[in-house]
């Protein structure tokens, strides 16, 4: 597999997650290690308080087996697991809660004081990103700032320019669970390299689709 080809789109913003509604109320799936716990209506036995989903998004259920909840809502996974025990129960009935939000984070990486995977609380925006991280390094490169985001199985970036945030140029773009934040020269930053040869003076977000050669 070759390097990655790098499309500009003609838009000033990244497309938000599937899950995000046009009213811009959120709702959460299910993802890797997060935890939800299952009742299934007057049969205690069949309940559980905690149940971590595993690596692969995939949970256990008694009688049910095994349920592909990843990336799914817990009202999707009521469902499956209700199909599931008809075999077995008569009319069950089932409720699914997220207990336990384990991949409900970004990951903020490159010049930042401490790079690591950070929560993702209330609506947060690229600026609360690098502060989450204790903020910019002293030589951080803040015009040179790329947030990568996985969207049905494409995958995007985008350059954005903190001072140009800050003095008002444009707004500070909202975050969601699972982007990566990579702030300063790195690999990331340099996959731009061509484009800005192109076009040097970035006064707006550069948005990208990614593709990879084969």
């Amino acid at each position: 597999m070759g390097g990655p080809a790098v499309q500009v789109l003609d838009t000033t913003e990244l497309p938000a997650p599937k899950y995000v509604g046009t009213d811009g109320e959120k709702v959460y799936l299910i993802g890797p290690l997060d935890k939800i716990s299952v009742t299934v209506l007057g049969l205690e036995e069949l309940s559980s308080k905690e149940i971590q989903v595993d690596a692969g998004g995939r949970v256990a259920i008694p009688l049910a087996g095994a349920i592909d909840a990843g990336g799914k809502t817990p009202s999707q996974v009521s469902a499956l697991i209700e199909d599931k025990l008809r075999t077995y129960v008569r009319n069950p009935q089932v409720a699914v809660n997220i207990v336990d939000y384990a991949s409900n984070v970004i990951t903020v990486d490159g010049q930042v004081r401490e790079p690591g995977i950070y929560p993702v609380i209330g609506e947060m925006t690229l600026m609360r990103a690098v502060a989450s991280a204790k903020g910019a390094g002293e030589f951080a490169k803040l015009r040179e700032v790329v947030l990568f985001r996985k969207v049905e199985g494409q995958q995007y970036a985008a350059l954005y320019d903190l001072d140009a945030i800050r003095r008002g140029v444009y707004d500070d773009p909202r975050v969601y669970p699972s982007d990566i934040v990579v702030v300063g020269d790195s690999p990331a930053r340099r996959m731009f390299s061509e484009i800005l040869k192109i076009t040097p003076l970035i006064t707006t977000p550069l948005v990208t689709l990614i593709a990879y050669r084969r």
